[in-house]
């Protein structure tokens, strides 16, 4: 196999970014553990200074993991539908503190489920409505589909009839999903907590009435086109499907079975802005770039420089954040639609205040910090996904190797 790792060392100020050799073992630590395969670009200073694949997209044929491998990214789609809507921003379409019910007509009128001393279930209107900004930072009192509380088993049995609808024939779009789900109580008042949820979602649906373009369209035109991603959508193309890594369910045995049920989960017509789209590593290491450069690459303006500071400040309050504590991102905040990194004592990490980013399903990962002008993207396709293990050991190699 080609050594990436070496071929792509460079040098900055003289001197050689020598630490980065340390990933090439620590990615291969990974496969023999972990996934069936993994890859690794690094960007600095506008130069990939690291590039490395390890492993298979597919252990049944033995085909390996390479530069032309698509992933399913789920939630790290979180951070493009974000980035678009804030083009529609920076074009003085909507304020973050605007009423979502001023585009989304159906928010209108919200309520929210509570439960009595007798655990008996109840309704009431919600304290104020949602603003656009609660979307972006996860504030909005939707949730994700599951059994965990009553607003979590209504948005299951939504998303159970919208499938079913699909299987009849009949397609549903994000704006079908957002009616769905403002016709549901929250579960809790806007603006008091912090869920993680279907919140960017409805953000899609959002671009779409703002932008008056189809989600995907939108997308492609304003961010994937622009930057040359030319293997980023929702629904991959027939001629493309080949390269499509392999997604694995891993036992506790470390034993590796192919999940065929994900896929199934995502509609050919539903464009979820939450976790749909599917990437390259050079695809996405080229969006992520253009983040850590200040919303520009290559002579091409994505966002303004002020726009991306924006997005990457933590935007969470005392209260919001005592609900945001997955342990292993002990130390961040929460902005735009990323975490951002608050207190690197606290998380244990040697990066900068303001690093920024966020993860996928299956085990992707992204990292963007504009005060280094460096970036990373972490490709894999399992699950569990080991995020806890993997993505703080690949943070603190990459920035142990700054050394001016």
């Amino acid at each position: 196999m080609i050594d990436f790792a070496l071929k792509f060392l460079t040098i900055r100020g003289g001197k050689q970014l020598e630490g980065l050799h340390k990933l090439r073992p620590l990615l291969r630590s990974f496969v023999e553990k972990g996934p069936a395969g993994c890859s690794l670009s690094v960007t600095y200073h506008g130069e990939k200074v690291f590039e490395d694949y390890v492993g298979f997209a597919d252990l049944e044929t033995g085909k390996e993991i390479d530069a032309d491998t698509i992933y399913r990214i789920y939630s790290m789609t979180k951070v493009v539908t974000c980035a678009a809507a804030l083009k529609l921003y920076e074009r003085g379409l909507f304020l973050l503190n605007d009423p979502l019910e001023e585009y989304l007509p159906e928010f209108k009128n919200s309520t929210v489920f509570h439960k009595n001393a007798n655990g008996e279930i109840y309704t009431s209107p919600a304290i104020r409505p949602i603003l656009v900004k609660d979307l972006f930072t996860m504030t909005s009192g939707l949730t994700y589909p599951g059994n965990g509380d009553e607003t979590e088993r209504e948005v299951q049995k939504a998303m159970d009839s919208l499938r079913k609808k699909e299987e009849q024939g009949e397609k549903f779009t994000v704006r079908d999903l957002s009616k769905k789900l403002a016709s549901i109580p929250l579960v809790f008042d806007p603006g008091s907590q912090w869920r993680y949820s279907l919140s960017h979602d409805v953000l899609g649906a959002f671009i779409e009435v703002v932008s008056g373009k189809v989600f995907s369209g939108f997308l492609k035109e304003e961010i994937f086109e622009p930057l040359g991603m030319q293997d980023t959508f929702f629904q991959i193309p027939e001629e493309k499907k080949h390269r499509l890594c392999t997604l694995y369910d891993r036992d506790e045995k470390g034993n590796l079975k192919k999940n065929t049920v994900m896929d199934s989960r995502f509609q050919p017509s539903f464009e979820s802005g939450g976790a749909g789209l599917l990437s390259t590593l050079g695809d996405y290491s080229r969006f992520a770039q253009m983040l850590a450069n200040g919303g520009q690459l290559d002579g091409v303006q994505i966002l303004g420089r002020k726009t991306v500071e924006l997005m990457s400040t933590n935007h969470l309050q005392s209260e919001q954040l005592s609900y945001y504590k997955w342990p292993y991102l002990a130390g961040y905040g929460y902005g735009l639609g990323v975490r951002t990194m608050m207190n690197p004592a606290l998380g244990g990490s040697n990066s900068s205040i303001g690093e920024f980013g966020w993860s996928g399903l299956a085990g992707t990962w992204t990292l963007m910090d504009p005060k280094e002008k460096l970036s990373a993207v972490y490709m894999q396709q399992m699950m569990p996904n080991f995020e806890a293990y993997h993505q703080p050991r690949l943070r603190n190699v990459i920035y142990g190797a700054l050394n001016s």
